[in-house]
């Protein structure tokens, strides 16, 4: 199974459907919010199920501030993270995440990009595909594999 993590679009797509084209067919699409009224784009290009979780900058949304989900033998907690004081550390998310019963936590927020493998929980941050604030600057995603084992692997991918 293929899952493709993004966040922080801002309404600025040109990245998000570059990237579908790069990577090929997925079996999901994760949003970690800021989408900022482009849920129906984000949505029809996909071409498979996707998840997504507003972010302080969709106003207007209808989506959830954070979710649930099963993925293979793993239980998923997604959100954007502001409402964990995220630019200051993970660290209260992640306690979060494990009280909730998760065994990964899907952020945004920051624009930059985490994977931070424990032994108690797994957090990973897509960074932003739109305006990326880590120190190369370059738009970033994460493929998420499920292998024949059942077993997680995360890739760190940016747009050139």
């Amino acid at each position: 199974m293929k899952i493709l993590v993004v966040s922080d679009t801002h309404r600025k797509n040109e990245n998000y459907l570059k990237v579908l084209q790069k990577v090929g067919k997925v079996d999901l699409v994760v949003h970690l919010g800021d989408i900022e009224g482009s849920e129906y784009t984000i949505q029809e290009a996909a071409g498979c199920p996707v998840e997504m979780v507003a972010g302080n900058n969709d106003f207007f949304s209808n989506l959830p501030s954070e979710k649930t989900l099963q993925i293979g033998k793993y239980c998923v907690m997604i959100t954007h993270g502001h409402h964990y004081y995220i630019n200051m550390g993970n660290e209260m998310l992640k306690k979060e995440a494990i009280v909730q019963g998760a065994d990964i936590v899907m952020y945004g927020h920051t624009h930059k990009p985490v994977i931070d493998i424990s032994e108690k929980i797994i957090a990973i941050n897509p960074g932003s595909l739109s305006y990326p604030r880590q120190e190369n600057r370059k738009p970033s995603y994460i493929i998420m594999e499920i292998d024949e084992h059942g077993e997680a692997k995360f890739e760190l991918k940016y747009v050139e």
